[in-house]
This record gives C-alpha cells, sequence and structure tokens, in this order.
C-alpha cells in the first residue's frame, strides 16, 4: 500500500512537470524563438538584408501597411519595405516587450519608435505573430492601430 501511494504521488509530480502553459520557460527554449530574436537584432541593426534572411523565400504578410489582407512578400520585397521605413525615419528601433512561444508561434509584443521628418518623437505598440517552420518565418501576423 505504501508503495502504491508513492508510486501515484511520483506519477502525479511527474505529470505536473511536465505541464507547461504556452509561453513558459520550456517553451522559449525552441529554436523557432531565436530566429524571431534574429529578426528584431537585424530590425535594430538596420541590417535589412539580414532582416529579409529570416523569412522564407516569399512569406505571407497581414499587415496594415500592406493593407487588409494577407499578401505574399518576397525577401527582396520585404528588404525594400524596411530600407523605405528607414530612409523616413532613420532612427526606427523597436523595443521587444515580451516574447512568447509556443512550437512554431512565436508571439512579440514590442514597441516601435522613431523620429518623424517634422522631428517629433512617437512610439507605436504592435503585436507580431509569426510562423516559423524549418527555421524560416513562413507567416507574419503584425496588429498595431494605425488610425492616429
Amino acid at each position: 500500500m505504501y508503495c502504491m501511494k508513492i508510486s501515484l504521488i511520483l506519477l502525479l509530480v511527474l505529470s505536473l512537470a511536465g505541464c507547461v502553459q504556452p509561453g513558459g520557460k520550456i517553451s522559449l527554449a525552441n529554436a523557432n524563438v531565436q530566429v524571431v530574436k534574429d529578426l528584431f537584432e537585424a530590425f535594430n541593426a538596420h541590417d535589412w538584408q539580414k532582416l529579409a534572411a529570416c523569412y522564407k523565400d516569399t512569406a505571407t504578410f497581414l499587415d496594415p501597411s500592406l493593407g487588409k489582407e494577407p499578401v505574399l512578400q518576397t525577401r527582396a520585397q520585404t528588404a525594400q519595405k524596411y530600407q523605405e521605413l528607414q530612409k523616413m525615419f532613420p532612427d526606427v528601433q523597436d523595443e521587444v516587450v515580451s516574447i512568447y512561444g509556443d512550437k512554431n508561434h512565436i508571439t512579440v509584443e514590442f514597441i516601435s519608435s522613431a523620429t518623424g521628418p517634422d522631428g517629433i518623437k512617437w512610439k507605436l505598440p504592435i503585436c507580431t505573430v509569426f510562423t516559423v517552420e524549418d527555421g524560416k518565418i513562413v507567416r507574419d501576423n503584425t496588429y498595431y492601430d494605425n488610425s492616429h
């Protein structure tokens, strides 16, 4: 009987230890999170070729700057989009607030900031859900309020 209780307790402890909430520390260890971290590092370095290399040859983007429907973008188009952004806002930077990793879906909350052509500094909270397959981003769903 004592042995059965010990076995039951051990089984319960092992079962609970295997439970990790999405975004928990264990799920953050997945390699897909590193791809997204590399993307933000390239963004802040304004290395648009390195940033574009984080994506598959052609990836799907859902981004208010590209319209209301998902669109396919090549790496060249992605690099060009960010080169144009840098021309408008030379000091643009992203500050990652949090990253949640769950298998191949990585969600990032971040604050984008820059100085506008008028000299006024701005900050914009953004949330992006990345889908990563085989070490490359295949889908980028970005959400922010650009109505102001």
